[in-house]
């Protein structure tokens, strides 16, 4: 009567197969030759190779859940970031549109400057801005407006 065992996926380097026939253990592989070996081996050195089998099954199933499988390159690593850093070109362009969008800044009313910078770089919105200045809300939208039209012009 045959155990039936359930196949088992194996490590590449694993040459042998073990099966077990109407209380018989049998060891099997290909040979250097190419040729099919199959050995009866003792109960005692089935069961300390079946357990190796399942050792080595185990790391295999770890190394799938927990450990990289491609290579690490800076080439794959680039490949795979969210934001590609920028070259050298385009921050040099970057820093020349703030230096000159800040100069810009600098020509307006501190009333629209201050309104512009507490909505467009803190984030702020017209409410909180009029709030925090106890102004109404159709000021502020009014002196942003006029700040954004003002700044493209010098900026052209």
């Amino acid at each position: 009567m045959d155990e039936k065992r359930p196949k088992r996926r194996k490590d590449k380097y694993n040459p042998y197969t073990l099966t077990e026939k109407e209380d018989k253990h049998f060891l099997s592989f290909w040979d250097g030759q190419g040729v099919w070996q199959e050995f009866q081996i003792t109960r005692e050195l089935f069961e300390v190779m079946n357990r190796f089998e399942l050792y080595d099954l185990s790391i295999l199933n770890e190394w799938d859940r927990h450990y990289e499988h491609s290579e690490l390159t800076e080439g794959s690593l680039y490949d795979r970031a969210a934001m590609l850093p920028e070259s050298v070109e385009e921050t040099v362009f970057r820093n020349l549109r703030y230096e000159a969008l800040h100069k810009a800044m600098e020509q307006l009313p501190e009333t629209q400057r201050r309104r512009l910078v507490l909505y467009y770089f803190k984030g702020l919105t017209y409410a909180q801005i009029a709030d925090k200045e106890g102004c109404t809300f159709q000021a502020v939208g009014k002196s942003i407006t006029a700040a954004e039209k003002r700044l493209k012009k010098i900026l052209e």
